[in-house]
């Protein structure tokens, strides 16, 4: 459907009257005129949404295309005026250009909305109107994509499934919670995407012998989107044989919540809701539930948003079944694929496995493949085919992708267009959580929420797509925070799949650009992907056709190009260029400077012999420039980019090569790596009044004291880096103790003496010191900081042989990292010292032997060790044992 791009063209259109009322001026009341029209548009196709399927026919589909590129030629006419009006504002011939780019914008308005009011017309000569009503209303063989579903996932709780794969972890951990004794009704959860088997565990559970004679009453309720209060207290009672309750065609809503509390409240009893969407789900039925009835009463819940599971129960830990394995995925594959076999044809087998990999463990897409293959031949041939278009017959196959669209339809449009971008990203690539919730800062797709900040909005974006089971939590920080998503290969080809509809990006793999319709297309966004075992090659006109109406454009893989000659004034609305995974660049063109539209400037892996051109400087609305290590200076022209949120570089020029001036940059809240300069004295540091990140190298003992006072008048500061040069000590006292909200502290460079524990920032959670020479008794003041979390200690920054972990102290720690420590031999970890470490990591301690206490040590979950004789004592015993108790156990010898 078109409703996403309409939305989107509606969102940007209202914030560009608001944001940009100078410049629109003249033409704001026609550009508020469209607005209107597409919201007018937009609500219309909701209706349409929920029309039968048959009914969508070509007329339907070429109305529906002809709103999308309506709102898109909307988006553009006036984000190219804005452009060129921003550009005449500083011309010296501003009275003569600005009225003629008036005037242009004025004809492209008009055509726009001659073109509404034909589109318009059309829905009714068309008769699309009548059609929807007609679906509305539940017209003679009108069968909605929702209703399909209902027949399919209607569970029937008494039958049981054939073919299970037994999750046994799983049941015997929900059997737990469901067996528990609390007095107080609980609520247990099962949590997961479209397709993992919720429906499946809990039907097990709801049949399972260990259950069967705990309950009084049970019953088994598929919910639904399309949940209908009436509807589900009904079977309720019916399953559960409530008495006395006359026609419940007649009976009042109020009056069923009634009855059904005051029959449960003297029973034990175990309700399951399958399906449910909304917390105001339970909210609606949550009376009906005595609280205080029997012991061990329960109801269970399956969803695929966590939050409507922690609103049931906030005491409750959702439970979140795991993906089947490679070996489980093949079984169950087998038994839909070849009923009746205990095993794989000798030459089918390998087949097989390619198969269900592309699958990911889901369940829902191993069943559906499984029985579209058990439908072919049992022949190579056949099963190769079948191969070849496996995304084809997994997404396209009517069941897989409406089961996933519901989580996709069930998302506002802002979540929409943030969980479509992940398509961007090539096939099982490690995201980023930072460069994500930046790039989707760029893109524009949030919504202001409060006095949220951008990125703040960003981070909770990301937070209810992974509750809502659309992205998966890839790696952890060692502090426990995400560090990395990703998405389930399934539902990036189903994200594919709309992006393709609805021209939101499309995909370059060497040969042509996939999910775009045709060479013209007004694809959004591209990403150009090369094989990652070879070097992709990119020639220059191939762009040409897509840069009018593109947004942002990403490099992945290692393409390769000589030079960015790809760019010229034709990206004129370009908002984001990604080109970190590049290669083979040595000249940066001045052209770079036309883009003036960027909001996001990626570059920093391609800079290391490359020219840095001033032109940049033309780059007003960049938010974020990631320069990387960059070997040619910096121009100074960083103080023209007055909205810049985020400079991340690490200079490697020459030292005192250009003097930047920074003073401009209030909006700053990101500053890494920069080297000491003038800028500090000049101004730069104090008006960064935004910032939250700062990482400053090069540092002499007096400018660390004049940084610590300026920053001590920054309220926002989250971390703090600062390195002295080889020739210079940190200060004494340098009064970290009014940093309130001072989260991270790294400290490189010698310190004389290390501060007393009253002097650090108060809620310090994480403390890396490196080079700094510590003296011996150092380590009892560090062992008293009451909130700190992560210890890193350095290259040098201890010096002495022995090391003792005082009784009580780091009451806190969770994380400890020992790196270079050369001359440390032993280490004395008393009786309840470092109680709740998880995770230590030794690299490259070569005398170091590790305490008998942290061997055996049941709360040390993860341990990595790196130097050669690690072999003195890992024992055979021991590592036996650890493999018992350690999540996760790395050994690297050199």
């Amino acid at each position: 459907m078109a409703e996403l791009a309409v939305a989107t063209a509606v969102a940007k259109l209202t914030n560009l009257i608001i944001q940009e009322a100078i410049l629109l001026n003249g033409v704001t009341e026609k550009v508020e005129q469209i607005r209107n029209e597409l919201r007018w548009m937009q609500s219309f196709l909701k209706d349409a949404d929920h029309a039968a399927e048959q009914d969508r026919n070509e007329r339907f589909r070429n109305w529906v295309s002809q709103i999308r590129e309506v709102a898109f030629d909307a988006e553009d006419v006036v984000e190219t005026y804005l452009r060129g009006a921003a550009a005449a504002s500083q011309s010296l011939w501003k009275k003569i250009v600005m009225p003629i780019h008036l005037h242009k914008v004025k004809r492209g308005v008009e055509k726009i909305q001659t073109r509404i009011d034909h589109i318009s017309k059309q829905k009714d000569s068309f008769g699309i109107a009548s059609m929807i009503a007609s679906s509305r209303e539940g017209g003679e063989g009108s069968i909605s994509t929702n209703e399909r579903l209902r027949w399919w996932r209607q569970p029937l709780p008494h039958i049981e499934e054939d073919d299970l794969i037994d999750l046994v972890q799983d049941t015997e951990a929900l059997l737990t919670q469901l067996s528990s004794m609390e007095p107080r009704r609980r609520v247990v959860s099962i949590v997961g995407m479209g397709g993992l088997g919720k429906t499946t565990l809990a039907k097990k559970l709801y049949n399972h012998i260990e259950l069967r004679h705990q309950f009084n009453c049970k019953a088994f309720v598929y919910v639904s989107q399309e949940y209908r209060r009436r509807e589900t207290l009904r079977r309720i009672i019916k399953d559960v044989n409530v008495p006395y309750i006359g026609d419940l065609e007649e009976v009042d809503e109020e009056e069923m919540v009634k009855k059904l509390y005051e029959f449960l409240r003297g029973r034990k009893y175990l309700v399951v809701l399958d399906d449910v969407w909304e917390k105001e789900v339970w909210d609606s039925l949550e009376a009906a539930f005595p609280t205080s009835g029997m012991a061990g009463s329960k109801v269970m819940l399956t969803t695929r948003n966590r939050e409507v599971a922690l609103h049931a129960d906030a005491r409750s830990t959702p439970h979140e079944p795991r993906m089947l394995t490679e070996d489980e995925s093949l079984e169950l594959f087998r038994k839909k694929a070849l009923p009746g076999m205990d095993h794989f044809p000798s030459d089918l087998e390998n087949l097989g496995r390619e198969m269900v990999t592309k699958c990911g463990g889901l369940p829902l897409a191993l069943v559906v493949l499984g029985g579209l293959v058990s439908r072919k031949m049992k022949t190579r041939e056949e099963w190769e085919h079948v191969l070849q278009n496996i995304s084809w017959h997994l997404i396209d196959q009517d069941r897989v992708s409406a089961i996933l669209a519901l989580s996709y339809k069930d998302l506002p449009f802002y979540l929409k267009s943030c969980f479509l971008h992940l398509g961007l990203f090539p096939e099982d690539f490690s995201i980023p959580k930072t460069q994500l919730m930046r790039l989707w800062v760029a893109e524009g797709f949030l919504p202001q929420q409060g006095e949220d900040t951008a990125e703040g909005v960003a981070e909770n974006c990301l937070n209810e797509l992974i509750n809502r089971c659309m992205i998966q939590v890839g790696t952890l920080t060692s502090l426990g925070r995400v560090k990395t998503i990703s998405i389930h290969d399934l539902l990036r080809d189903f994200s594919l799949s709309v992006s393709r509809d609805e021209n939101f990006l499309g995909i370059y793999t060497g040969g042509e650009v996939e999910s775009s319709v045709s060479p013209s297309t007004k694809s959004r966004r591209i990403a150009l992907h090369s094989n990652p075992t070879q070097h992709g090659f990119l020639h220059s006109p191939f762009l040409n056709p897509y840069a009018p109406h593109l947004r942002s454009l990403h490099f992945f893989n290692r393409f390769e190009h000589p030079e960015l000659y790809f760019i010229k004034k034709d990206f004129k609305l370009l908002k984001v260029l990604d080109l970190k995974h590049t290669i083979g660049y040595t000249h940066t063109p001045s052209a770079i400077g036309i883009l003036i539209q960027l909001r996001y400037l990626g570059v920093s892996q391609i800079l290391k012999n490359c020219y840095i051109p001033p032109s940049i400087g033309n780059l007003k609305n960049l938010e974020t420039l990631d320069l990387g290590s960059s070997y040619s200076p910096i121009p100074n022209v960083i103080w023209k980019m007055k909205r810049l949120r985020h400079l991340l570089l690490c200079d490697k020029s020459e030292p005192n090569c250009v003097n930047l001036r920074l003073d401009t940059l209030s909006h700053l809240q990101t500053l890494k790596t920069i080297r000491a300069g003038r800028w500090i004295e000049d101004g730069g540091l104090a008006n960064m009044i935004s910032l939250r990140r700062l990482g400053i190298e090069r540092l002499s003992q007096e400018r660390v004291n004049l940084v610590i006072s300026i920053l001590r008048r920054m309220c926002y500061l989250q971390s703090l880096s600062l390195e002295v040069m080889n020739n210079e000590t940190f200060p004494t006292s340098m009064g970290l103790s009014r940093f309130q909200h001072l989260h991270k502290l790294c400290l490189k460079g010698k310190i004389e003496k290390l501060p007393h524990v009253c002097e650090f920032p108060p809620n310090l959670v994480k403390l890396s010191l490196i080079g700094s020479e510590l003296q011996k008794d150092s380590i009892v003041q560090l062992e008293r900081l009451p909130y700190l979390k992560m210890l890193v200690l350095g290259n040098q920054s201890y010096k002495w042989r022995e090391l003792v972990s005082s009784s009580e102290g780091f009451p806190q720690l969770q994380v400890l990292h020992l790196v270079s420590l050369m001359e440390l031999e032993e280490w004395t970890v008393e009786e309840n010292a470092m109680m709740k470490l998880k995770h230590l990591k030794i690299e490259d301690c070569p005398r170091l032997k590790i305490p008998e206490r942290l061997k055996l040590s049941n709360t040390v979950k993860i341990l990595e060790v790196k130097y050669n004789p690690f072999k003195r004592w890992r024992s055979p015993e021991w590592t036996k044992a650890s493999k018992n108790r350690l999540d996760c156990f790395k050994c690297f010898q050199d």
